[in-house]
């Protein structure tokens, strides 16, 4: 039989946990996560991993393998990804593959891009410009030399700004042009399920799940991790608008707000990630009887 790497995708709060649980059943299979948030032990309630029980129902692999103070890639990821899928196809013929993150996604199913070396001092002083000035002026750089990068990229993560931006000035080329490369081979078929809700019900549930984190205890959670973050890890959504309010710069009602609307935000732009991949199929996470017949015919005995 032909092996396959069914991958659910969507943007976060979408519900993708559920349904990847429901598909890893049907095929008796396992799960592994490529939501690059999930890797770090620090980082539980902030992620959204899930929970004891969702983790005793099916095997899951690279949730909470590495500490924040591990640096990790995706180039990294893509390998060990890649071993994993190997190991776990001689057993099985049919393995999930779950998250948000676009860009590990990519990396497993296509390959990574073959970008040019970037000389040293020029990643040294957009850092010193980071540090000196903040991430405004380097967006609006961006936004100049790649507009289209500038739209998909998450634009509150400044090491993926600052390493489109070595692209742009070393080249003279925009980063995209260098993500348009040929697909590298696969031993598997990969099957992507995006998964889309009304944006209003979207909202309303990343709305939802914000407080529900902040009342689990993300609070704690983020002061446990406060001296470690400049650490990459931690230059997401949930953490650093809570780093602020440690810092003083706003009250804890506007930090709630602001991840609020952060998280948003970044699942507009997942979503704009994944409408521009002409292998994927969109389903509602509610369609479940839809989705489960669509990937009996396209699963081959």
């Amino acid at each position: 039989m032909e092996k396959y790497l069914i991958v659910i995708a969507g943007p976060t709060a979408i519900g993708k946990t559920d349904l990847s649980l429901s598909i890893a059943k049907k095929y008796a299979t396992d799960i592994l996560s490529c939501d690059s948030r999930q890797f770090y032990k620090e980082m539980n309630i902030g992620t959204a991993v899930p929970s004891i029980d969702e983790l005793a129902q099916v095997k899951h692999h690279f949730i909470q393998n590495l500490s924040i103070e591990q640096n990790y890639s995706v180039g990294k990821f893509e390998l060990d990804a890649l071993k994993k899928i190997e190991v776990l196809h001689q057993t099985k013929d049919v393995i999930i593959m779950v998250g948000g993150s676009g860009l590990y996604i990519d990396a497993v199913c296509r390959g990574l891009d073959d970008f040019p070396d970037v000389p040293e001092e020029l990643r040294d002083e957009l850092n010193l410009r980071f540090k000196n000035e903040g991430i405004e002026p380097l967006k609006a750089q961006l936004i100049e030399l790649d507009p289209e990068y500038h739209k998909e990229v998450d634009r509150a993560n400044p090491h993926r700004i600052i390493r489109a931006l070595e692209i742009c000035i070393s080249t003279g080329k925009s980063y995209s042009s260098f993500r348009k490369q040929q697909k590298k081979k696969r031993k598997f078929k990969t099957i992507k399920l995006i998964l889309s809700r009304d944006r209003d019900i979207l909202y309303t549930r990343i709305n939802q799940r914000v407080d529900m984190m902040m009342a689990e205890g993300l609070l704690e959670e983020a002061k446990n991790v406060y001296e470690y973050r400049a650490n990459n890890a931690l230059q997401t959504v949930g953490y650093k608008e809570l780093f602020a309010y440690f810092d003083g710069e706003w009250d804890l009602e506007t930090a709630v707000s602001e991840i609020k609307k952060n998280t948003r935000r970044y699942a507009k732009r997942q979503m704009t990630w994944f409408r521009r991949d002409p292998e994927t199929v969109f389903f509602n996470p509610s369609d479940e009887s839809e989705i489960m017949n669509y990937l009996d015919e396209n699963i081959k005995d």
